[in-house]
Parts: structure tokens; sequence; C-alpha cells
């Protein structure tokens, strides 16, 4: 019912609707980034004026328009405090594509509209690369060519369809070109790319630790990373720690990392053993300055674009947030000690405590500190007894503890006895300190998932985890993971606290439990190679490219002529395709210029516009009788063209034109 009424609406109102639907799917993907009011007046504007199409009605005066470009102004304003930058320009130029469509009369205001089309759609990737949203803009871009190309058709009603290949044949025709430009166009960051606000974090993980918001992450599959380790030469789960920020100042419910030049340049005072492990990481766009290493990581990686600098705490921090897809190789050592190996008055932060928070916890060291069994004892022995205390007191280890209060820890040691893996490490950390030990939490991610389709390691923000650092003399600091004590799986089997599955998983699942990860899988694995490949396609792989078809030293100089030469014969290739495609353009004329090349062979030079009819009459004029089989040829070679003789007819007198016997 809908598309024989489509078909039966005239040409204009048709256009129109395929033309606003096009739009809505360019704006589709915009809606979460956009402020509530601007999509739902870019709605309403679109319905109406697709509405006005179909009804046959006149558009709204300018008044009209000019009356809500003046509301889009305001609103833009107070929502962004800005008419410039990128949110309040995305939306204003939404907005004005969609009151474009009501002055939508004339083939210059649908030139406007495709114009204004093609750069709305860019804005697209301002927010988003990944390979869904280009999937959606290739959609969007094909929908606005075919309207170009149909908006340059003749009159009447030619089917959209006529116009969808043609548009696909020029996106094809256009293919190669873009290919080559990607492939070699100088990337000069961070200019290449769009990157993202800054200040829009994509990662739960920050500088800072309130008890409760790392649970928040265990609900989130996201990804934050992804690892290949050379040579699948991958250590033990239990030893896959991803070092991310360093926690040491505590407000009694609040954990935050110093800022990470405000220490100097302190040594990190390193000490590995055993062989290092190679691998190359992959980090989302983290929007924070940090990178992800495994622990310990002596080497400062190489992150184009980024200078990076070390901490004491073993981080790698870069000199501005990473707010775009980067990738970096590392090679870090899971046996290691750091710190100073006596007590100096530099480890002093890490044993305070806000005054008089979590008296009972503090009790609790007090107590352990009189216990005979403890008496004289080391770091080692305490830190034992912490952790036999959660093996065997009651505690569970949950998504779900409850609501806990300002004394975190007390709640947890004496009331609660329950929580995730920040309730656990803060609240061991705090005892440690009451102990005098010096102490610190460390957040990042443990463990990951191997992807068997493309052998990446998958690091989630289900994966995030807290875990402790203790100083002990000799050593060091040395990693705890209190965590363990409570849920061995969660370290060492690799087991994780999630979320039910909805409605539609938790279907797929119930039929075919491996399904559902085997689509996730093969997913994430064609994302990865977008990725890689694309988003990931630094001016470092430009060079290698080069290098790999005979250049030994390749530079952006040579890049740049490697393009240009690409371009002159590609142009070159272009206007010889062009003089080649005007010559056969018309199989007729061609077949009337040979026979005139054979009535010239045969002493008949005649003009170029001379018709078939007269050339037969000079050749009869000549040749008489003799040359009757070539006079009957260009008399029905003519009526081949002005008879509207059948299309095959033109075939049949080219293969007789070559067996035909021309006088001489």
């Amino acid at each position: 019912m809908l598309i024989p009424r489509l078909q039966s609406l005239p040409r204009d109102a048709r256009d129109t609707l395929f033309l606003l639907a096009v739009i809505g799917l360019i704006l589709l993907p915009q809606v979460p980034n956009l402020p509530w009011w601007c999509s739902m007046l870019a709605a309403i504007v679109l319905l109406w004026r697709g509405t006005l199409a179909v009804q046959a009605k006149p558009l709204p005066s300018k008044w009209w328009r000019v009356a809500l470009l003046a509301i889009t102004l305001v609103a833009t304003y107070s929502t962004h405090r800005t008419l410039l930058g990128r949110d309040a320009g995305v939306t204003l130029i939404v907005i004005l594509l969609a009151l474009k469509t009501l002055e939508l009369r004339a083939r210059r205001d649908a030139f406007v509209i495709f114009f204004l089309g093609f750069f709305t759609m860019l804005t697209n990737f301002f927010y988003s690369q990944s390979l869904m949203t280009a999937l959606a803009m290739l959609l969007a871009l094909l929908g606005l060519l075919t309207a170009l190309v149909n908006a340059h058709m003749p009159v009447g009603k030619p089917p959209l369809a006529q116009a969808a290949r043609t548009a696909g044949w020029m996106a094809l025709l256009g293919a190669p070109i873009m290919l080559v430009l990607f492939m070699l166009f100088p990337r000069m960051a961070p200019l290449w790319g769009t990157p993202s606000d800054a200040m829009a974090g994509r990662t739960g993980l920050s500088n800072t630790m309130r008890v409760g918001t790392i649970a928040e992450l265990a609900l989130d599959n996201g990804i934050a990373a992804r690892i290949r380790f050379d040579g699948n030469r991958v250590p033990p789960r239990s030893a896959l720690y991803f070092r991310g920020p360093v926690m040491s100042r505590f407000d009694g419910r609040e954990w935050s990392a110093p800022p990470p030049f405000s220490r100097g340049f302190m040594p990190q005072n390193l000490r590995v053993r055993g062989e290092a492990t190679a691998y190359e990481v992959t980090l989302e766009p983290v929007n924070r300055a940090w990178l992800l290493t495994l622990d310990a990581t002596p080497a400062k990686p190489d992150v184009p674009g980024y200078e990076i600098f070390g901490t004491p705490e073993l981080q790698w921090i870069a000199n501005r947030p990473i707010s775009d897809l980067v990738r970096y190789r590392a090679e870090s050592f899971t046996q290691f000690q750091s710190g100073p190996l006596r007590r100096t008055s530099t480890l002093q932060p890490y044993v305070e405590l806000p005054p008089g928070s979590n008296p009972r916890t503090v009790a609790l060291a007090a107590q352990m500190r009189r216990d005979p069994a403890l008496a004289g004892a080391s770091t080692q022995a305490f830190v034992q007894a912490a952790l036999q205390r959660l093996r065997t007191g009651g505690y569970a280890y949950t998504l779900e503890p409850g609501l806990y209060g300002d004394d975190t820890a007390d709640q947890f040691w004496f009331d609660i006895k329950a929580g995730f893996c920040e309730h656990i490490a803060s609240a061991f950390v705090v005892l440690m300190r009451a102990l005098d030990i010096p102490a610190r939490i460390v957040t990042g991610y443990q463990g990951g998932e191997l992807n068997n389709v493309d052998t990446y390691w998958v690091l989630r923000n289900s994966d995030a985890h807290a875990w402790a650092e203790v100083w002990q003399e000799g050593s060091g600091w040395v990693r705890v993971d209190p965590t363990g004590a409570i849920s061995p799986d969660r370290v060492g089997q690799f087991r994780r606290l999630a979320a039910q599955p909805g409605l539609f998983a938790g279907a797929i699942e119930a039929m075919n439990p491996t399904l559902s990860q085997t689509l996730r899988a093969t997913w994430e694995a064609i994302n990865n190679g977008w990725n890689q490949w694309v988003l990931n396609y630094t001016q470092s792989r430009q060079l290698d490219l080069l290098k790999n078809i005979g250049f030994e030293a390749p530079s952006l100089q040579d890049l740049v002529i490697v393009l240009l030469m690409l371009m002159v014969t590609a142009s070159l290739a272009g206007a010889a395709w062009t003089l080649w495609e005007r010559s056969q353009h018309d199989p007729w004329l061609r077949l009337l210029g040979q026979a005139r090349a054979r009535l010239k062979q045969a002493g008949i030079d005649v003009p170029e516009a001379t018709p078939p009819r007269q050339m037969a009459a000079r050749l009869d004029e000549r040749f008489g009788t003799s040359a009757q089989p070539a006079y009957d040829w260009l008399l029905r070679l003519e009526a081949q063209r002005y008879a509207k003789a059948p299309g095959d007819a033109l075939s049949a007198l080219r293969a007789e034109f070559r067996r035909l016997a021309w006088p001489r």
C-alpha cells in the first residue's frame, strides 16, 4: 500500500520525501550527542516538511524560519554557553540543515541542502569513528549521491533505483582515489583525525577512587584496551595486572593520586628479574594522561604524537590526555620490585590517615600489635595475618554489598563484611597504614579475555580492578591483592562478577550457550581490524609501506612525491579514458566514420556531416552497379538511425560491414 501511494505522488513530492529520509539517516547517529530539544526540533521540522510535500501545501513564510532560527540561537547559547566550538557548532548545523528544507523550492535550494548534508554527515565523526558509524555514513553518502543524481535526471518520474545505480557506480569509481589518498596522504598528528572531547571520559578509571565506583564498571562490557603478545607468549592470568592510576591520598572515603609532576622526577628504583614479556597495546580513548602497561615496564613506551614520562609509582604518563585510539609497544616483567630498600622520609605520605577516621580499624591494628603471636613481627607477617582474617572471617566478594557510609574500612571489617575489589583493597590499605606499614592502592585491569578470532586479548571495563602495594624492608613495594584472599577465583581462575544478561542475550544463551560469545568475538575482531588498519593507520605505517615498495629510508618528502606521481598518473588515465569514452559514446557514428574511411580509400572524399544516403549517391555515381552491396548497406544504416529499427540491427550491420567488399 505504501509503495504504490509513494509512486503515485508528483515527482517533486517523491524526491522531497526521499531527501528528508536521507537527512534523517544522517542525523540519527547524532541524537545521543545533541541536546534533547535539538533532536526534537529537527524531527518536528522534517515531519512538517514531509507533510507539506505530501499534501501539496505551500511552504511557511520566511518569518517562521526567522523565528525558529532565533529560538535555536537562544537555546544553543543557553545549553552550551557559546555559539562556537564543536558541540555548539554541530547543534547549529543540524538545525540549519533541517530549517533549510522549509525553503526547498528550486534545484538551487536542493543543491545547498545536498552540500550541507555532506558537511553534517562528516560531523558524526567528531564523536565516533567506529565501524558502525562509518557504515551508517556510507549508507547516508549513497543516499545523498542518489538524491544528487536524481536532481540532474530529466523531467518525468525516473525510478530511484536508476539514480541509485548511477550513485553506486560513482562511489565505486571514486573508491580507488579514496584508497590512495588514505594510504599516502601525510598524517600530521594531532591534526589528522578528530580527537574526542577531552572532558568526556570513556572509561570509568580515573585519578580518584571512591569506594563503590569500580563496582559500577563491572556492569560495563565496553572495551578498554586490546593486547597482542609477541609469539603468543602470554603470562599466567594471575599475573596479568595492567597498571593504571596509583592512589596514595585518602580523605576517609575517597582515594586520589597526586598530580603526576608534583613530585618531580623521582627515581623508580625498579628491579626486575626473569624474562621480559613483549606486547602491543591498542588503547581506547580514555581522556586521561596515563598509559596502560603490564606490571612492570622499565622502558618508556613510544606513543606517536605524545611525550611520555615516568613516575615513581611505575606509571607512564603522557603530556596530554589520550583522546584518540593509540597503539604502542612495551616490554614488561611480571617479577619485579621497586622503591627504596630502607625506610626513608619519602614513605611517610603512605602511612598517613585522616585524623579520627575509621577508629575501629585503628583499634584493630593496635590489637594486632599487642598480639603475642605478632610481637616484633615483620611486615610480611602482618600482611599474612590480615589476609588470613579475610579468608576466615566470613567476608564475601559481591557487586552489591549495600550502602557504605564515611568510615568505609570500619564498615567492611566489622559490619557489612562484603564488597567489591575497591572495598577490600581500601580496607586492607587503611589497616596496613594503621599498623604503620606504608601502603597504597593501585587501580587498573586484571586478567583479560582471549578473542580466538583475531588472537587479541581484550580488556573490558568489567576487568577493572583495585589491589594494594605494601612496602617491606629489604624488598621495597610488593603487590598484595587482598581480593584473592576472599575470592581466589577472581584472580587465579578468572571468575568475574557480572550483571544478568538482557532478554535477547539471555534467549540466545539459553538456545546456544556459545553462540552469543562467538558472535561477540567475531564482531569485536572485525572492529579491532577497523581500529588497527583504519583508525590507527599512522605516519609510521605509511613510511613502512614505502619501505615495502623499495624505499630504503622513506621520508615525508618521498611520501608526497609518490602521492603526486600517482595523482598525475590518475589524471592522465582519466583524460585518456574521457577521450576514449567520447569516441565510443555513439556506435552508429563510429560505424558511419568507418564507412567514410572506406569511401576515402576508394577515392571518394566526403565531409563528416554527409549522411549515409548522400554517401550512397556518391558511390553510385562513381562505381554504378558494381558497388550495389555497399550502396544498399548505407541505405540500411540510415534506416537504422532514423526509422528506429530494432537495436540488434546495428550489430548485424557491423558484422555485415566487416564482410562487405567495398570498391577500390
